[in-house]
């Protein structure tokens, strides 16, 4: 993911700042608990593309 891209992106939802999640290949907002992919080196930004992200893994961005 370009570190460009990532500073200037933003949850289509509540506008805060993403989480790259090298490995899953997602972006991730914390403050709506959605995470977004990224496929072919572009994120989807779309609500409906999104996935909920579960009490756990919410609790394990903040460590």
């Amino acid at each position: 993911m370009d570190k460009k891209l990532l500073d200037i992106l933003a949850c289509p939802i509540c506008k805060s700042s993403l989480i790259y999640h090298k490995e899953q290949q997602e972006l991730i907002c914390k403050a709506d608990r959605l995470a977004f992919p990224i496929r072919d080196d572009i994120p989807v930004m779309l609500e409906d593309e999104a996935r909920e992200l579960s009490h756990e893994e919410v609790d394990a961005l903040r460590k």
